[in-house]
């Protein structure tokens, strides 16, 4: 068993300070006894956060001289599968319907689920902009409410930066970089065509009626050419984290750290092969099971949580 935490640890002051509230005791135990087995360092400015960098590596996919690509990792394709026999591979994406809030120093792309687009309205924006996206050759099919699924020979090479790394922040240093060459010219372009569209669009003025977010532009991210995986390989996602320290809800963050701790990580503690990876929003660690000696199991130590979340 792999466990892996998104979102173990936070950047702001006030998730700092939340970070200094959690009481980890199983996590502790295991951080005393366990075996440090890995440790993925970056920063806080890639477009791919730790988390999927780490899901890439487990699932095999190739790197270039040892790294990732950074905003190649295509778990769009992974998910559509694997082109035809004879067919050319072309780049997949995940495209997103937003609601970009307009501040007065920036943009912010606000979470999906504040738009609460049900299948019925959501298919109506998809079919208001599909001929957009048509018209620059590019294919796209709906998949839910709040994630369509973009085909194109762009895609396979354009980073782009993922959907965990824009959400309640400004979109500028997140939008698709080297936008003077063509790849990132053509989603750049076809993303200002839909917010001209969905201007004061009858969708969006219905919408507005009931006190609902407009749908006004979307995000495209998960983008690259498809690849082999070993699915075996795959790590159990633990996805409980993510929503609250995006939406810097620190007291459900530390909630759920506890039912963490006192779940998913006490009964992996006492699995031998066992493999936890915990990731903050630069950094990775991952331990593996060690048993513990003698002595370890007749006076169990402890080994602070909090520093080490801090580093990550």
């Amino acid at each position: 068993m792999h466990l892996l935490i998104p979102h173990a640890a936070p950047l702001s002051d006030a998730g700092r300070h939340a970070l200094s509230q959690l009481q980890l005791p199983h996590l502790e135990t295991l951080l005393a006894t366990w075996a440090e087995a890995e440790r993925d360092a970056g920063d806080e400015t890639s477009l791919s956060p730790p988390h999927e960098r780490v899901l890439a590596r487990a699932l095999g996919w190739q790197a270039a001289d040892g790294q990732l690509a950074d905003g190649l990792l295509p778990f769009a394709a992974r998910e559509m599968g694997q082109p035809p026999a004879g067919e050319e591979a072309a780049g997949w994406g995940w495209v997103t319907p937003a609601h970009w809030a307009v501040g007065s120093d920036q943009v912010t792309l606000l979470p999906p689920a504040a738009l609460s687009l049900d299948e019925a309205q959501s298919r109506a924006v998809f079919d208001a902009v599909l001929p957009l996206f048509e018209g620059d050759g590019a294919r796209l099919l709906w998949q839910g409410p709040d994630r369509w699924a973009a085909s194109h020979p762009s895609l396979a090479t354009l980073p782009t930066a993922s959907l965990d790394r824009v959400m309640n922040r400004g979109i500028d240093q997140w939008l698709p970089r080297a936008a003077g060459q063509g790849a990132a010219r053509l989603w750049r372009r076809l993303q200002n065509e839909v917010q001209m569209l969905l201007h004061e669009h009858p969708i969006n003025q219905a919408r507005e009626a009931q006190g609902l977010l407009p749908v006004n532009s979307f995000w495209l991210s998960a983008t690259g050419a498809w690849q082999p995986a070993d699915e075996a390989a795959a790590p159990q996602v633990d996805h409980r984290l993510i929503q609250p320290a995006l939406g810097e809800d620190w007291f459900s963050w530390v909630q759920q750290w506890h039912a963490l701790d006192a779940g998913p990580i006490a009964q992996s503690a006492q699995q031998p092969g066992a493999r936890l990876t915990l990731c903050g929003e630069a950094s990775a660690i991952s331990y593996t099971y060690r048993k513990p000696s003698l002595w370890q199991r007749l006076r169990p130590a402890r080994r602070a949580a909090a520093p080490l979340l801090e580093s990550l």
